[in-house]
């Protein structure tokens, strides 16, 4: 059996009185973050919450949310983290499909939830009797720690399973890339229901290295934090980063980052030598969920002379341009198929998602140069980033097909000033007298997360399709 060490514990053995956690309103040591587990597990466990229990954890950053998430690994519990940001409907089709016995939030929730699933509102666990329970010491490598959902190209979305062992494996893959100092302090400004702030949370128990929660991913918030905390390192999407080194002032006040990390697509080349004039290392990257975070990364002495590409495999991962199962010649372009100890084994309820030797096919089109370095063409065809956020057209189109009044739909991703993407929506409507823009928008409202429901609707006589009948995303624009 592939042991790994419960995180937490091995910490607080090693160095229990380092600073943990930090918010504006506290910190807390590693010893009193385990005080704080130990106390909530004994309750989850009274509550029914045992080995093996599939439990939701609703929540945004927090340090309440670290607590949940440490105190279901106590257990032996797999957790399911869902996005806040998702509609109602959204929220009971993942705790359907992820068998879920027990949702925890951090406040009353509206949900009407069907009857086999407990609400446990984390701000009243107080009222609850404690439990003695054992206490998972160490984790067995290959069990489920955690399932986070991702938006699959028919529109439904599929839960990823992370085991003990991928995210074991994806902390020290990135401390061999990124290395580590007595006085590292990582600012954690993406949502921890997303793996990129997860991920944070257990290098900050692998490494004894203090993590500072930021309440928004707002530069001027993002600035103060690094000045008041002395950040080293983050995580950012590209207008977060670009927002920043915008108002760093003329003496900086960023100069004790180290590494910023920048995910969700290449970065612009006035990005970069803007963050070099002001001595600013930028770590481009490549990951995903079933990847748990990271699988490529470009160090930053190759920032220049790489420009757009996202690096190279981190230590221990393996990276290949596929076509046809045949691999690909420097600069053709293909499929990207990784493989490594972080990568996920597959979905829940779906079969495995990787091939015979090991390697998941990513739907992610790309090539490597001469030199081995990966440049990202296309993020799974249609796929829209907005935000840092994943959008799948098919899951609106399916939405907006459900509206009596609409005959066809097709959905591609606009160019944003802000936001980089936003999605758009081409209808064929059913009458002479379709509803109105506005109409068709608010009725995506509660069916739809607030970032996917179209900023744009374009009536049109018909939708781009191939010679199968295929819709033809990339065509949409030019119905404009």
């Amino acid at each position: 059996m592939n042991q790994i060490p419960n995180f937490l514990l091995e910490r607080v053995r090693l160095t229990p009185n380092r600073i943990a956690i930090a918010t504006d309103v506290e910190e807390i040591t590693f010893k009193d973050l385990h005080d704080r587990v130990l106390h909530l597990a004994s309750k989850f466990y009274n509550c029914g919450i045992k080995d093996g229990t599939h439990v939701s954890v609703l929540m945004n950053n927090s340090i309440e949310f670290i607590v949940v998430v440490h105190a279901l690994h106590y257990i032996g519990a797999t957790s399911i983290l869902l996005n806040i940001r998702l509609s109602n409907d959204e929220i009971l089709y993942q705790l359907r499909n992820s068998d879920t016995e027990f949702l925890i939030t951090a406040s009353s929730n509206t949900i009407d939830l069907p009857e086999k699933i407990k609400l446990l509102d984390i701000s009243e666990m107080d009222r609850y009797e404690s439990k003695d329970f054992p206490i998972q010491s160490t984790y067995d490598g290959d069990k489920i720690a955690t399932m986070m959902y991702t938006s699959g190209t028919t529109g439904f979305p599929k839960a990823v399973l992370q085991t003990y062992s991928n995210h074991w494996s994806s902390a020290i893959a990135s401390v061999l890339n990124l290395g580590l100092i007595q006085d590292d302090v990582w600012l954690v400004c993406l949502p921890m229901f997303h793996v990129g702030g997860l991920s944070t949370v257990y290098k900050s128990a692998i490494y004894g290295m203090k993590i500072v929660l930021s309440d928004k991913a707002e530069a001027h918030i993002i600035k103060d934090c690094i000045k008041k905390h002395k950040i080293t390192i983050l995580s950012v999407v590209t207008k977060v980063l670009n927002d920043l080194l915008t108002i760093a002032d003329g003496s900086n006040g960023l100069t004790s980052v180290r590494a910023a990390l920048l995910g969700g697509g290449p970065a612009p080349l006035p990005l970069l030598q803007k963050a070099t004039s002001l001595n600013v290392p930028v770590y481009q990257t490549y990951g995903m969920t079933e990847t748990c975070s990271q699988i490529a990364t470009l160090s930053p002495e190759f920032m220049l002379s790489k420009i757009g590409s996202a690096g190279k495999a981190l230590f221990g991962c393996t990276l290949e341009i596929r076509e046809n199962n045949r691999i690909c010649l420097p600069g053709e372009v293909g499929e990207i198929v990784v493989k490594g100890p972080n990568v996920s084994n597959g979905y829940y309820k779906m079969n495995k998602s990787s091939d015979s030797l090991g390697y998941l096919f990513t739907g992610d089109l790309g090539y490597v140069d001469e030199d081995g370095f990966l440049f990202v063409v296309d993020r799974r065809n249609d796929l829209i980033i907005s935000g840092g956020e994943n959008i799948y057209p098919a899951e609106i189109e399916s939405v907006l097909l459900s509206h009596p009044a609409i005959l066809e739909a097709g959905v591609t991703g606009k160019e944003d000033l802000k936001w980089g993407k936003v999605p758009v929506g081409f209808i064929v409507s059913k009458s002479e007298n379709p509803p109105s823009q506005e109409e068709v928008i608010e009725y995506c409202r509660g069916k739809l997360a607030g970032f996917k429901i179209p900023k744009q609707i374009v009536y049109v006589e018909s939708l781009p399709r191939n010679a199968t009948n295929k819709l033809v995303r990339r065509e949409l624009l030019k119905l404009l």
